[in-house]
C-alpha cells in the first residue's frame, strides 16, 4: 500500500508560479513512475507530467517548457514535485498526484490550482 499526501495549490495570477508536492509513504519501494495530471471544470482528467523509476520524464504539450517534475527521497518517503510557471488561465484545475506501483495505480485527494487572468 502506498499512503499520498498532496500540498502546494492556491491562487495565483497569470505569470505566477506554483510548485506542487506530493509525498509517497509506505511500499513506496515497489513504486514505478509517479505524476501530475489534471481536470479543469467539464473536461476529462488529463496527464500533466510523469517521471519514470529511471529518471525519464513526460511532459504535455501545453505545459512543456513552463513546467519541471522532480522527484526526491527522504525519512522512508519519496516525493514528486511539480513546478510550475508563467502560469495562464488555462491551468486551473484540480491537480491530482499518481502513483503506479507494480500492483496497483494510486491517487492523492487533488488540490485546487486556480489561476486569474
Amino acid at each position: 500500500q502506498v499512503q499520498l499526501v498532496e500540498s502546494g495549490g492556491g491562487l495565483v495570477q497569470a505569470g505566477g508560479s506554483l510548485r506542487l508536492s506530493c509525498a509517497a509513504s509506505g511500499s513506496i519501494f515497489s513504486i514505478n513512475a509517479m505524476g501530475w495530471y489534471r481536470q479543469a471544470p467539464g473536461k476529462q482528467r488529463e496527464l500533466v507530467a510523469t517521471i519514470r523509476s529511471g529518471g525519464s520524464v513526460n511532459y504535455a504539450d501545453s505545459v512543456k517548457g513552463r513546467s519541471t517534475i522532480s522527484r526526491s527521497s527522504h525519512n522512508a518517503k519519496m516525493t514528486v514535485y511539480l513546478q510550475m510557471n508563467s502560469l495562464e488561465p488555462e491551468d486551473t484545475g484540480v491537480y491530482y498526484c499518481n502513483v503506479v506501483t507494480w500492483r496497483n495505480d494510486y491517487w492523492g485527494q487533488g488540490t485546487q490550482v486556480t489561476v486569474s487572468s
